[in-house]
């Protein structure tokens, strides 16, 4: 990097702090701070939806699957997102949507207090918070393994550079300055990433390789088979399942995208958008990667350097500092978001719970809450990123693929199949029992059973194991001791039925000291 790479990056962190600034005046209340009101244009949501699927972990983690196995890492990560969402635009959208214009939540699991009991919903709330702490952390590793490359700084020091940044604007602009930088960070990627892929192609026809005829080259033997070492059969359709729950709403953040639209009809617009995006656009960032093998040699056995590599080599001063804030951008949206979806659970959720005081803030005092509990929740991670690549995480992408894909499942299920009316039977003991049997089956699997076998259980066990024993439970308790009482089903009905008129009364439980809100 040289000075105008330098005063690229520089300028657009200071464009991300003006707008936190600029939102800041958007958010007078709890409901702002966390859904935007239910104000955000459809367009706005769902380019936020899909830019806040992404982080740097796509350009080192992705990138060395790329690097190594080729066309398998578009095949097993993100046409199964766009799928998932797709089905998700019908299927979750609307009804998360109506979470906040019928019930008036401002949390995704502010519901589940109402739709199972008080202990259903904390045990949800706090172990999604501990594995968000360790997602985000995965993130913070990417970006500053990145950053690494291309300066020379220390892991840590990078992880402080861009987590500081970071908590500047989505702490002091909420949900609306999260969206807003994530539609700069989209045009931003956008250049950098067509950038990358002119300089991909015009080196490539410097070699004398065409467009197509990359792929007869011996570096890229195998490259072009969809399903290869351990991403095959078993591990894509876990790893749609898991994209179906997580990008839908399961882990939180995407959920906040829903409830910020006016109406359940624009939440389908917006998740539509996003699939879309996803279906055609990470081709595009892809292409570079499957070609890195005949540009560059990786220097760490899994690859995961040969984005930044290949970067430094092809993309002349001014162009690089474009690409290294595409880095940039890619994990401060998803990193934002994911810390306001948590502050949203922890102010809205648990707070109350544990603290008497938390009962009867006032909005002022909510949201003064709201924006320490983000600062602390990205602290958090931040340290739990200087623990990755250690023996307990191992690499970064076993944190997002094993931990993150293996645990979300038994956290997801109760809170997305909860919406649907095939499910209202399910109540408080299939939900707690699915998570925690979903908890135990992670650990069965990837530690004492998989001690036991050479060469440990295979990925796609790892990550599907879990989601199954869930969800098999989740639905046979729910017929075997069904808990469908009429304040559930009026709560299920309340999220199913179309239409964006009068919100439907939802026959509310008495209203005791450790209720959240007034659902």
């Amino acid at each position: 990097m040289n000075g105008l790479d330098w005063a690229v990056l520089i300028g657009y962190f200071g464009v991300m702090v003006a707008i936190g600034i600029w939102s800041h005046k958007r958010v007078d209340n709890v409901s702002d701070f966390f859904t935007a009101g239910g104000k955000m244009p459809w367009w706005l949501s769902g380019i936020s939806h899909h830019m806040s699927g992404y982080s740097a972990v796509m350009f080192t983690g992705y990138a060395g699957i790329a690097y190594t196995y080729g066309v398998t890492s578009f095949v097993t990560w993100s046409f199964p997102i766009a799928l998932g969402i797709a089905i998700g635009s019908k299927l979750f959208a609307p009804r998360i949507n109506r979470l906040r214009s019928r019930l008036h939540v401002a949390s995704p699991l502010e519901y589940l207090k109402n739709r199972y009991n008080l202990p259903t919903q904390q045990a949800l709330a706090w172990s999604g918070m501990l594995l968000k702490i360790v997602d985000v952390g995965a993130k913070w590793a990417a970006i500053a393994t990145l950053l690494s490359v291309f300066t020379g700084i220390s892991l840590n020091q990078g992880i402080l550079i861009t987590g500081a940044i970071t908590a500047v604007y989505c702490t002091i602009g909420g949900l609306w300055a999260d969206a807003l930088t994530e539609l700069g960070q989209f045009v931003i990627q956008l250049l950098a990433g067509i950038a990358m892929f002119v300089a991909v192609v015009l080196k490539l026809n410097d070699k004398g390789i065409g467009f197509f005829g990359a792929w007869d080259e011996p570096e890229l033997r195998g490259h072009g088979e969809p399903l290869v070492g351990p991403y095959g059969t078993v591990f894509l359709l876990a790893f749609l399942f898991i994209k179906l729950f997580e990008y839908n709403g399961g882990m939180l953040n995407q959920a906040q995208r829903y409830m910020a639209t006016a109406s359940a009809y624009e939440a389908e617009r917006s998740a539509r958008l996003s699939a879309i995006l996803w279906l055609v656009w990470p081709v595009v960032l892809f292409f570079p990667m499957w070609m890195s093998p005949l540009l560059v040699e990786s220097q760490k056995p899994d690859g995961s350097d040969s984005y930044g590599l290949m970067t430094e080599q092809l993309l002349p001063h001014g162009l690089l500092g474009l690409v290294i804030v595409g880095f940039f951008s890619h994990t401060m949206a998803m990193c934002s978001s994911d810390a306001n979806a948590i502050a949203a659970v922890f102010t809205r959720d648990c707070a109350p719970v544990i603290w008497r005081r938390a009962r009867t803030w006032t909005q002022g005092q909510g949201l003064r809450v709201a924006r320490i509990t983000t600062v602390v929740f990205l602290g958090l991670s931040m340290a739990a990123a200087t623990q990755v690549n250690s023996p307990a995480f191992k690499d970064i992408i076993t944190v997002v693929i094993k931990w993150v894909a293996g645990l979300m499942g038994p956290m997801a299920i109760p809170m997305m199949l909860g919406l649907l009316r095939p499910f209202r039977r399910s109540g408080p003991t299939a939900a707690l029992t699915s998570w925690s049997m979903g908890l135990l089956a992670f650990w069965l699997v990837n530690y004492p059973i998989s001690w036991q076998i050479e060469g440990g259980v295979p990925l796609q066990y790892q990550v599907s194991i879990p989601l199954a024993v869930s969800l098999v439970l989740y639905i046979l308790i729910g017929y075997l001791k069904p808990e469908d009482t009429p304040e559930r089903l009026a709560i299920i009905e309340s999220v199913n039925t179309d239409g964006d008129g009068a919100a439907v009364a939802v026959p509310a439980e008495p209203r005791d000291a450790s209720s959240p809100s007034g659902v």
